[in-house]
């Protein structure tokens, strides 16, 4: 006798539903999918104790025949393909015939619909493996799913449910997925017969992400779109401020469907590069519409994974958009005070006897040897708006224009200035400064072109240090506080990025090369990654050994220990637990060298250096973040601060 044998109907549906089937919500995603490809308007989801015991579903869609109603709680039988060339233009939701049969197969399960024009209503039950009559049923037009007792006859699976608050906090979130993509289907959400959400049919996503993920996330979000060979991308994007420590607000939808995605994912990550933190991941809500051939969505069971014919133009697309749109918008982050101290807490302050009066702050003002004042910084004549700077491109296509955030220019005799940056660069022709990319050896302050017939300015813009790290600004709209260190770190990798992509970053041969000693895996890394460090100026060869020569090394840091410089190059090589890409490891190591060359959080700059450093501030690009994503500068609005001192 063989050892091979048929599994039972009920075995397979079983090892189905483990693979479809992980949790309640799993049923509630399934269980919805199939109402939206009924074309149903309104859906009613009834949760009881997290989904243990009961998960109702109904909706008012086209519903189900008396005579088809076996079949739907059967194994692969769907409506939905005609043939194995529908597999690759699918556009409904559901497309395997299996949801219901493996839920059946572990819960109590009760069906019932109506389809429209229809007297009466039809229903059937399924107890694991046992499938009841047919029977006549009053009910409203469309169907209604009830789930009892899931995971009843797999002790095992059941067991391992989590707590009912978690359980409804992944059902809320299955809710979620289907209420953003659908936003004109009317939903109502129950728990224990209390009403969580009761949504009402709307053409306004932002009103539902304000709903779900709070108002302030709602205004700080910004508005995508493109269209490329009929490949078009849409939703929101979020001001680098709202950054996360995770990656769950990231809601990517292709043709309706939520997805993950790992190429698209990276390229949301790249066109955030800069601007978040180390650990910090974007968020957004992003939908693609493609055609259903461009797509193949037979992937896993749970249909969360796709994959495009050409996934490069998505990546491309994606990236391409955000860069985009970000360098058109001001990203500089502002400060917003949602509330005010109590009447109790400002007598509190008042009445401490450790706080600072003002005749102390006065007393102080004149001799504090933590405040530097600038010259005023007068308005250039005749364009006191906006200026244009160019756009953030690896490669080179027609410039961008974008508006900068301060709307001033400094005087004409504004000296070229050197911060912390030795003087074997030299400076570039300031006749050739407007608009190009700003030299990362000097602070230089751009040309302008007074008229004598410019009236002179009443209201001079002003620069003052404080702590010896951060430079306030005086704007039309407010004042500005910048992070020295930041802007400058900013300023010089944009500058050293610019000269290594044309390759005329400068490099300082040492007449006597360096000997550093290694250990014998950094000096293998350096070794293969040496075509990388030449284009950063950085010369060395094999010493024998562990040792390494060094011969040349970036001009920019001839400030430094050529050995200690090295080694942090060595450092940010080996950091990492991932092999990085070229592209990576020379973003890195141009982040390190410009955070090495950069003026210091602590330092003391002279008037002329605090203007200089200021008039760069709308050269850079990406001048709201530093390159490790820390923002340069806070904007204090004028009507905040009028709301603060109660003029308002």
């Amino acid at each position: 006798m063989g050892k091979l044998q048929r599994l039972p109907v009920s075995v397979v549906n079983q090892i189905a539903a483990g693979e479809v089937i992980e949790r309640p919500a799993s049923v509630v995603k399934e269980l919805l999918e199939n109402s939206l490809d009924a074309a149903a308007t309104r859906i009613e989801v009834s949760i009881e104790e997290g989904g243990r015991d009961l998960i109702r579903v109904w909706d008012n869609g086209s519903g189900i025949s008396a005579e088809d109603l076996p079949l739907a709680v059967a194994p692969h039988a769907t409506s939905k393909l005609e043939s194995a060339d529908d597999l690759f233009r699918v556009k409904t939701f559901g497309f395997r015939g299996e949801a219901l049969a493996s839920i059946a197969s572990v819960s109590h399960l009760r069906l019932q619909s109506r389809p429209a024009g229809h007297e009466a209503g039809s229903q059937i039950e399924v107890r694991g493996s046992e499938v009841g009559p047919v029977i006549a049923c009053g009910c409203p037009e469309g169907t209604a799913v009830e789930v009892r007792n899931l995971f009843f006859n797999t002790p095992v699976r059941r067991r391992f449910l989590k707590a009912t608050q978690t359980e409804m906090g992944h059902i809320v979130e299955a809710f979620t997925r289907i209420v953003l993509a659908q936003p004109k289907l009317a939903m109502q959400l129950r728990h224990n017969d209390k009403v969580l959400f009761d949504l009402p049919v709307s053409d306004q996503l932002l009103e539902r992400l304000g709903l779900f993920f709070g108002r302030e996330l709602a205004e700080k979000l910004i508005w995508i779109e493109s269209n490329v060979n009929g490949h078009r991308l849409w939703g929101y994007a979020a001001d680098p401020s709202q950054s996360r420590s995770n990656a769950r607000t990231q809601y990517i939808f292709v043709n309706g469907r939520y997805v993950r995605d790992r190429s698209l994912s990276h390229a949301l990550s790249e066109a955030y590069r800069g601007l978040l933190m180390v650990g910090r991941y974007p968020v957004a809500f992003l939908f693609f519409e493609v055609p259903s051939e461009e797509v193949d969505v037979n992937v896993h069971p749970t249909k969360i994974e796709v994959r495009f014919r050409d996934p490069q133009q998505q990546f491309r697309q994606l990236l391409a958009t955000l860069r985009q749109k970000f360098l058109a918008s001001d990203l500089t982050a502002r400060l917003e005070i949602s509330s005010t101290p109590s009447p109790a807490e400002s007598a509190e302050s008042v009445s401490d006897p450790s706080a600072p009066s003002l005749d102390d702050f006065f007393s102080r003002a004149g001799t504090d040897s933590q405040a530097s004042v600038a010259p005023p910084l007068q308005p250039a004549a005749g364009n006191q708006s906006s200026t244009t700077l160019p756009p953030f491109q690896l490669q080179a296509p027609a410039p961008l224009p974008r508006t900068a955030p301060l709307s001033f220019l400094p005087p004409q005799s504004a000296p070229a200035l050197a911060l912390s940056v030795p003087s074997a660069v030299s400076p570039r022709d300031e006749s050739t400064n407007s608009g190009q990319p700003f030299n990362g050896s000097t602070v230089q302050s751009p040309p302008t072109s007074p008229t004598r017939d410019s009236p002179p300015s009443t209201h001079p813009l002003a620069a003052l240090q404080i702590h010896n790290s951060y430079i306030i600004v005086e704007t039309p709209d407010g004042l500005m506080l910048i992070d020295q260190h930041a802007l400058h770190e900013r300023v010089l990798y944009e500058e050293i990025r610019s000269r290594v992509l044309t390759g005329n970053l400068e490099s300082q041969r040492l007449l006597v090369p360096e000997i550093i000693e290694l250990s014998a895996s950094e000096v293998a890394l350096v070794t293969d990654n040496c075509a990388v460090l030449e284009q950063l100026g950085i010369n060395v060869e094999p010493f024998g050994g562990t040792s390494i020569a060094l011969h040349t090394y970036p001009a920019m840091l001839a400030n430094l220990p050529a050995d200690r410089m090295f080694r942090d190059i060595v450092d940010t090589l080996t950091a990492g637990s991932q092999t990085p890409t070229r592209r990576d490891l020379l973003d890195s190591l141009l982040h390190m060298i410009s955070c090495k060359a950069a003026i210091k959080a602590g330092q003391r700059l002279t008037p002329e250096e605090i203007q200089s450093l200021v008039a760069q501030h709308h050269l850079a690009q990406d001048s709201h973040h530093c390159p490790h994503g820390r923002p340069t500068a806070l904007v204090f609005s004028k009507s905040e601060l009028e709301k603060q001192f109660k003029r308002t």
